[in-house]
């Protein structure tokens, strides 16, 4: 057989190898055409004679992987999610993972090209932050049989490994300090429409209301569109009623920001004027004032254990599918009426 003629081999010192067309080659490695077993192994062979397996996808073909995993996730959506990519990277890589990003811009039509665009680079597994839409992406990497988490909006069905923080007992833990406080008109920013966190979290909201004897009103709850624009708006919105809330749950640090604008705005004091919690805990959060009373989200932990529930399933592809709930953490501060908790 004819050896390489340079260093950095190519399809055509491949296809010289293996005694077959560039063409072959090129289906073998990209998988646009079915092309014979014996073929295929001669390109094989010669793809790993040749170290043409720096090439990530010829790689995938010789090791059966690439080591890489692929996330597809809103990079515009929450600050949260800055973190929470630190974290899924900081474990990949301790495991010899690295880690391919794509933005969803948080639409399920974008969420499926990107996915299919990561399939496209062979990546081992997949971690989502689904869009808001059908569920149609998750519906078909299922099918396919693609390994796959989802991490933070998770879904109701339970053929999908995926992992997220408590939203509903959070939720309602903090509406129930609110209402310990003596408060009876306690309005909620919520968030996305349509996303699970959304959801359950106005699902805490009114659980957290009915355990302190309080009743669920829908012109209190004004939605904030997981934005600080609209939390803006969906604090103005509370404020018109011609009883307005006493006290505030709002359902992101991001529709936080908007609020606490708003609030500068007309003049009100956070904490004062207006008691406010919030879930999610951001890094300003007590260099504000008043600090803020959050939930935090175990940002670090769901980041590690997205990692390896995906590389348990690389390991054992029929293994059972596991939801994992992590529990936020109460950081006890003074926007919400209280002196400041040691």
């Amino acid at each position: 057989m004819p050896q390489p003629r340079s260093s950095r081999p190519t399809q055509r010192d491949i296809a010289e190898l293996a005694g077959v067309s560039i063409t072959t080659v090129s289906h073998v490695v990209n998988g646009t055409r079915a092309v014979a077993e014996d073929t295929k192994a001669a390109v094989l062979r010669a793809i790993e004679t040749t170290g043409y397996t720096g090439d990530a996808i010829a790689r995938s073909l010789v090791t059966g992987g690439t080591r890489s995993i692929g996330m597809a996730v809103s990079l515009v959506a929450n600050p949260y999610f800055a973190a929470l990519m630190q974290a899924i990277e900081r474990e990949a890589s301790a495991n010899g993972y690295t880690v391919i990003l794509a933005d969803t811009h948080d639409t399920a039509s974008t969420e499926r090209d990107v996915v299919r665009a990561l399939r496209s680079r062979r990546v081992d597994g997949l971690l989502i932050t689904p869009a808001p839409g059908d569920g149609s992406v998750i519906g078909e990497l299922v099918s396919l049989d693609v390994p796959t988490v989802l991490i933070d909006r998770l879904a109701t069905r339970g053929d999908v490994d995926q992992v997220g923080a408590e939203n509903i007992q959070a939720t309602s833990a903090l509406t129930a300090h609110l209402a310990s406080l003596g408060h009876r008109r306690i309005g909620m920013i919520s968030g996305v429409p349509g996303l699970t966190t959304s959801e359950e979290r106005v699902l805490g909201y009114r659980l957290g209301l009915g355990r302190s004897g309080l009743t669920w009103s829908p012109d209190l709850v004004a939605c904030g569109h997981s934005a600080r624009e609209g939390g803006a708006l969906a604090l103005s919105t509370l404020l018109a009623l011609p009883e307005p809330p006493t006290a505030l749950v709002v359902a992101n640090d991001s529709m936080m920001v908007g609020v606490l604008h708003e609030a500068r705005r007309r003049g009100l004091r956070i904490g004062g004027d207006l008691p406010v919690v919030v879930y999610d805990e951001v890094e300003w959060a007590d260099l504000v004032e008043p600090p803020l009373t959050t939930m935090a989200q175990p940002i670090e932990d769901i980041g590690r254990r997205a990692v390896r529930l995906l590389l348990a399933r690389l390991a054992d592809p029929g293994r059972a599918a596991e939801t994992v709930r992590l529990p936020p953490t109460l950081r006890h501060r003074r926007s919400c009426g209280c002196p400041e908790v040691p």
